[in-house]
């Protein structure tokens, strides 16, 4: 898979090793990063979906309410809480958006790339060990 056969130094493997150690380290930082944003997501969006349906649900009361209501004081009142509501409803839909199940799924392809990379990084590192081994 590597051209291992033109590596002819164990300084070469060496700072092959070096740089690939290097690599993982950094993946594996980036790894635990995409790890804490998952979980974040995964909390998020499970909040954010259970708000934007309660404020759905108070809009629709809100509606009820204005649709019965006489001209007046009180119905002004409601119309004004119901545009709240509204702006509520687009300011949640903008986070699901950026934290919602559709970001979840992102971040967890993110995550699996990087879990494949980690492991080709591992399988390189130790084809380089067993190449410098036979020098």
């Amino acid at each position: 898979m590597y051209s291992l056969n033109r590596i002819t130094t164990t300084a070469d493997c060496d700072v092959l090793l070096n740089w690939a150690n290097k690599e993982r380290e950094d993946l594996a930082h980036k790894h635990y990063t995409e790890q804490r944003f998952t979980t974040t997501y995964s909390t998020a969006s499970i909040e954010i979906e259970a708000v934007l349906q309660g404020v759905l649900t108070e809009i629709a009361a809100e509606e009820n309410i204005i649709a019965v209501l006489p001209e007046g004081k009180q119905k002004e009142e409601h119309v004004k809480k119901k545009i709240r509501l509204e702006y509520k409803k687009f300011l949640l839909e903008n986070r699901k958006e950026s934290y919602g199940v559709v970001a979840l799924l992102e971040n967890e392809l993110d995550l699996e790339r990087l879990n494949k990379e980690i492991a080709e990084v591992d399988a390189f590192i130790a084809a380089i060990t067993a190449h410098r081994n036979t020098l």
